[in-house]
């Protein structure tokens, strides 16, 4: 088993879970392992021996943010395939803007701007691979659309994000979201 990997014995799954919600709250910037140890009900040295390193660790909980990400990216794609790209979209606003996602968006946006400046190591590909994932559901979605008018959708749902996280401001985010979904609805109406 890698690093990384979300399994292992059910000790290590329920330390992964603690150290999860922990990050979740926190951060994994300045991720201390004696203070996440102790908030978790563990210690350092049984973190090092269940993840074999503070790297690992940081693999561990990456790969459980990703799982997660995996999973959104799932019901969106079920939504759209129901509902079709408008369906998708909307899905995916209403997933990203939801009060309770806000520490997983937090996390995932401290591992995209890490992965940028920190391209080797834990965060190596971090980035690149939430792009894939994300082009790739709304490529399925929204097979009609090009790859330019998809990467437009997620840089607009991306920028919006990064206000919403920012600012808390949801009714104008979504405002700004809706609208952009409105103006494409209306170019594929009149095109």
């Amino acid at each position: 088993m890698s690093d990384g990997e979300v399994g292992g014995s059910a000790r290590r799954q329920e330390l992964l879970e603690a150290a999860y919600g922990y990050v979740l709250e926190r951060g994994l910037a300045d991720l201390s392992l004696r203070p996440l140890a102790t908030a978790i009900g563990s210690s350092p040295r049984v973190l090092l021996f269940l993840f074999g390193s503070k790297d690992g660790l940081v693999r561990a909980l990456l790969a459980r943010a990703r799982a997660d990400e995996l999973d959104v990216l799932d019901r969106v794609r079920r939504a759209g395939s129901a509902g079709g790209p408008r369906a998708a979209a909307d899905a995916i606003w209403a997933w990203l803007a939801a009060a309770e996602h806000r520490g997983l968006l937090t996390l995932w946006l401290e591992g995209y701007a890490r992965a940028l400046v920190e391209s080797d190591g834990v965060w190596e590909g971090f980035a690149a691979r939430t792009v894939r994932d994300w082009l790739g559901l709304l490529d399925e979605v929204s097979a009609e659309a090009d790859d330019v008018d998809r990467t437009l959708l997620l840089a607009v749902l991306r920028g919006c994000l990064l206000d919403l996280l920012a600012t808390g401001d949801v009714a104008r985010t979504s405002a700004a979201v809706d609208r952009y979904l409105r103006m494409i609805d209306e170019r594929d109406v009149a095109g």
